[in-house]
């Protein structure tokens, strides 16, 4: 007889779905399989983003959503330019004129 276990790993695999067993532990933290922190290059104090999806919590690390937040915002940058030096220099100018 199949057990449902092994029904539904292959399920999981073969419909391209990465599904694997967290667990919550004290103080509500939520602890992850060591492959998908290493498939996320995940460590120890690694800031995340969680968002509630249709009763779901999806998890990601912040570098990530600001790496893609970064591709769509330099089609508006011009080439050579340096949004951080132009904020710097506002600033100073900001200060001077205090």
């Amino acid at each position: 007889m199949l057990n449902v276990y092994m029904l539904l790993k292959y399920s999981f695999e073969y419909s391209g779905m990465n599904v694997q067993r967290g667990k919550l532990v004290s103080g509500g933290r939520l602890q992850l399989p060591v492959e998908m922190r290493r498939a996320l290059s995940l460590g120890d104090g690694d800031t995340v983003l969680l968002e509630m999806v249709d009763g779901e919590i999806h998890v990601r690390p912040l570098r990530d959503a600001v790496s893609r937040i970064q591709a769509r915002l330099r089609d508006y940058i011009p080439v050579g330019v340096s949004l951080s030096d132009e904020l710097i220099a506002d600033r100073r100018a900001e200060a001077a004129g205090e």
